[in-house]
C-alpha cells in the first residue's frame, strides 16, 4: 500500500512512518517542516526503498494537487497539525490556518484525486484527532470518554481539532469520501519534541533546572506510548469501519504528579544524581488557563472490533522513554534552541 502522510517528521507522524516502512508500505511524507518537525526522526526510514519526502504546506492546494498526482497513493493519514495547548492560547490564529483550513483543503484535494480515479472503494482518508476535542471529564473512574461522547473543546488547540473532525465526517456524509478517524489520549516516547510535559522533566531534571507542574498536579491524562499508537493507527487504516471514529488510549491513568515523579523514580535509578532525588526538583507553578482536569479513554471498540491493546504499561513505555533520551542527545540538544522550547506559554489569556 502506498500511503500519502502528513506531518510525517513530527512526533506522531515519524513513528508511522518508521513503522509503515518496517512493514512493507511505500510512504510519501508531506511536511512543512514547522517549528516541531524534524527530518531526523525519520532518518532511520529515509534510505529504504519506497520512501518519498515532500516539503509542502496543507494548506497549498496547488502543491497537494501536484503531489497526489505525482505520487497516486491508496490512504491517506492526515496528521499534520499544531498541537502544543500552551502555543494555541498563545497564537490561535496559527491553529486555525493549519487545523481547520489545512484540513479542508486536504480533504478537497483527496476528494478530487478520488473521484478522478474513479472512486476506488479502497481508498481511505484517516483522519487522526485528539481527545481534547470531548472536554473535561469528572474524577469518577468508571466515567471515560467513548466514541459518542459529545464534543466540548475547551482550548484554542482543542476547539480546532473538534472542527476539522467535524469537516471530515462532512466531507464523509456529503461527498461520500471514504474516511476513518480516530481520537487519541497524550502520547508519549522517543522524538518527542522538548516541550511537552514527558521531554521537559527528562531534560529539566538532567540539566539540574526546576520541574515544573502546573496548579498542583492532580490533572489526570490517559498515556499512550507513542509506539502502540502507530500499530494502532495504522490498523484502523487497514481494518476500520468506513465512516467510523475510534478512540485509542493506554489505560494507564495518571495525574501529572504521579508521571513526574514515575520519571524521578526512573532517573534515580538510571543515572543518579550526586545526591538526593531529582523529585527534588519538582516545583508547582500557575496552572494553564482553562487546564482540564481529566482524559480518559474507554478503548472498548477498537478492541473489540479490531483486536487492538496496548503493549506496554506507562512505567515500562516511559523507561523506554527515559533512556531514549539519556542515548540520544544529540537529537534533542539542537532542538531546545528552537523558538519558545524552554520558555513557559499559554499564560496570555
Amino acid at each position: 500500500m502506498k500511503l500519502l502522510m502528513t506531518g510525517g517528521a513530527g512526533f506522531i507522524g515519524s513513528a508511522v512512518v518508521r513503522l509503515a516502512v518496517s512493514r512493507g508500505h511505500e510512504v510519501v511524507n508531506l511536511d512543512a517542516l514547522t517549528y516541531a518537525a524534524c527530518l531526523a526522526n525519520v532518518a532511520d526510514a529515509a534510505d529504504k526503498p519506497g520512501y518519498f519526502f515532500e516539503h509542502a504546506d496543507i494548506r497549498d492546494r496547488v502543491a497537494l494537487d501536484r503531489i497526489f498526482a505525482a505520487h497516486r497513493p491508496d490512504a491517506v493519514m492526515h496528521l499534520a497539525a499544531e498541537s502544543h495547548v500552551d502555543r494555541s492560547i498563545d497564537a490561535p490564529g496559527d491553529f486555525i490556518t493549519t487545523n481547520v483550513t489545512g484540513t479542508y483543503t486536504m480533504l478537497e484535494a483527496a476528494r478530487q484525486y478520488w473521484q478522478a480515479q474513479g472512486k476506488p472503494a479502497d481508498f481511505r482518508f484517516h483522519h487522526i484527532s485528539t481527545d481534547e476535542v470531548f472536554g473535561s471529564l469528572p474524577a469518577d473512574p468508571t466515567i471515560k470518554f467513548t466514541e459518542d461522547t459529545p464534543y466540548d473543546p475547551r482550548s484554542p488547540y482543542s476547539a480546532s481539532k473538534a472542527a476539522s473532525d467535524h469537516l471530515v465526517r462532512a466531507w464523509h456524509e456529503t461527498y461520500g469520501l471514504p474516511v476513518v478517524l480516530t481520537n487519541c489520549s497524550n502520547n508519549y516516547g522517543p522524538y518527542h519534541f522538548p516541550e511537552k510535559l514527558v521531554p521537559v522533566i527528562i531534560l529539566n531534571a538532567l540539566a539540574g533546572k526546576s520541574l515544573p507542574i502546573y496548579g498542583d498536579g492532580s490533572n489526570i491524562r490517559d498515556w499512550l506510548y507513542v509506539e502502540d499508537h502507530a500499530d494502532a493507527l495504522l490498523l484502523v487504516l487497514q481494518k476500520g469501519i468506513i465512516g467510523r471514529s475510534y478512540n485509542i488510549g493506554g489505560e494507564n491513568e495518571r495525574t501529572n504528579l504521579e508521571l513526574v515523579r514515575i520519571l524521578c523514580g526512573i532517573l534515580d535509578d538510571l543515572r543518579p544524581k550526586a545526591a538526593g532525588s531529582y523529585a527534588d526538583q519538582i516545583s508547582f507553578v500557575t496552572d494553564r488557563p482553562g487546564h482540564d482536569a481529566r482524559y480518559a479513554i474507554d478503548p472498548s471498540r477498537i478492541r473489540s472490533e479490531l483486536g487492538w491493546q496496548p503493549s506496554v504499561t506507562v512505567e515500562e513505555g516511559l523507561r523506554r522513554t527515559v533512556q531514549w533520551y539519556l542515548d540520544n542527545e544529540t537529537w534533542w540538544r539542537p532542538l531546545q534552541d528552537r523558538a519558545g522550547v524552554g520558555q513557559r506559554l499559554g499564560t496570555k489569556a
